[in-house]
This record gives structure tokens, sequence and C-alpha cells, in this order.
């Protein structure tokens, strides 16, 4: 079991700290803890997750509130056990930043064969598609990490 997993994507106010939030709440669900934290490649430091995002994950019966957007550092890293990435380019930046990273960092897709595209000032539509593509590839690893 992993206890240690780090949700990663570019901003850290849309998708990553939305699987990072219902990683946990999934993984509890199952009776099983985990300390899952999020960070962006190029995080807006210090603000709250989008409004569009806190929306829906409050439909899902998940508060957003207290998430504050991190910076991705090599700590950060060095801390996960294991980190989920949405796009391929985010694990291109992880491995650049910690190239020990390699064995334990993987696409959220993984097991979807699916990447989450970002939807930032995309709009609605495109939140709930990248919510709906989280909810998706969090499954499997639920499936393996509970």
């Amino acid at each position: 079991m992993f206890n240690r997993i780090l949700t990663v994507c570019t901003g850290n106010i849309c998708r990553s700290p939305a699987a990072e939030f219902l990683l946990r709440q999934r993984i509890e669900r199952v009776g099983k803890r985990v300390e899952a934290r999020s960070a962006g490649i190029g995080a807006l430091v210090n603000h709250p997750a989008e409004e569009a995002t806190c929306a829906m994950m409050n439909a899902r019966g998940v508060d957003l509130s207290t998430h504050r957007a991190s910076q991705l550092t090599r700590e950060r890293l060095r801390w996960a056990e294991l980190v989920l990435v949405m796009e391929t380019h985010h694990r291109d930046a992880v491995l650049a930043m910690d190239p020990t990273a390699r064995g334990k960092t993987f696409l959220l897709g993984h097991w979807t064969k699916t990447e989450i595209p970002d939807p930032y000032r995309r709009g609605d539509e495109a939140h709930a598609e990248a919510l709906q593509l989280i909810e998706e590839a969090l499954e499997p690893w639920v499936g393996k990490l509970g």
C-alpha cells in the first residue's frame, strides 16, 4: 500500500486538487487511509481551487475550500511514494526535476489510457469533462490501492 500520494497538474487549482480530494475520499470509503497532497508544475501559489471545480466537487460531497495551490518541488516528490500526473508533459516535468521519481510516477489515467485535459478558463463543460475523466481514472487506482 502506498501511504503518501502526490497528484500533479499545471496550476494546482483544478485537476490535481480534485484528484487529491477524490482519491482520499474513495480510499476512505473502502476503509483505508492515505495521505494525499497535490502540487502544480506552474502553480498559482496560495490560490484557492477554481470556482467551477469547487462547485462540481461540492455536488459530489467534497469540499475544496481548504485547498491552496502549491508549487511542485523536489522535496514534495521525495515525500511521495506514488506520483499521479494528469498529462504526459507533467511526467516529463517531474522527471526533469527529480529523475529518481521515474519508477513511481504515472499518469492518473494509466489504467484507462487517458490524459486529463486542462479545463482552466475553458468553461463548465470542460470542468465537467475533466472531473468525469478523473473519476474514471481513479477507480482502478482505488481498487489497487485499497
